[in-house]
């Protein structure tokens, strides 16, 4: 288990964490710590609790808004993966199509050039 000081509103908080997380928590204690100061710049000293409660709101908010956007993205990434396999499927039986076409016509292309050459059996003796 490990453990890091996290410095907030000039206030050092020991705390515990696991192992390999210390810069993380860190991290997240800076960010606290400036978003605090930000609502002191903005709001001036109105108590340390008052402006703690408001930054973990304005967090909380954030974070919120991240989820309701990444909710978004995965509701378009599913569309779009939707669109990709129909236009796939499409794809594929455009490709089917032409091959028979293909076919076809290679097949059209032998019996004329078998009927030109006289070796087909079916052709006019006229």
């Amino acid at each position: 288990m490990g453990q890091v000081n996290v410095t907030i509103s000039g206030k050092t908080y020991r705390m515990a964490c696991d192992d390999g997380e210390e810069e993380h928590l860190e991290s997240l204690g800076r960010q606290l710590g400036e978003t605090i100061e930000m609502l002191r710049t903005q709001f001036g000293e109105i108590g340390d609790q008052r402006l703690t409660v408001m930054a973990a709101i304005t967090l909380a908010d954030r974070y919120s808004e991240a989820e309701r956007r990444l909710g978004q993205l995965e509701t378009e990434m599913t569309g779009l993966e939707e669109a990709r396999e129909a236009v796939t499927e499409r794809s594929d039986s455009r490709e089917r199509e032409v091959a028979d076409a293909m076919e076809s016509l290679a097949e059209r292309l032998e019996s004329l050039a078998s009927r030109l050459s006289g070796t087909d059996p079916l052709a006019d003796d006229a």
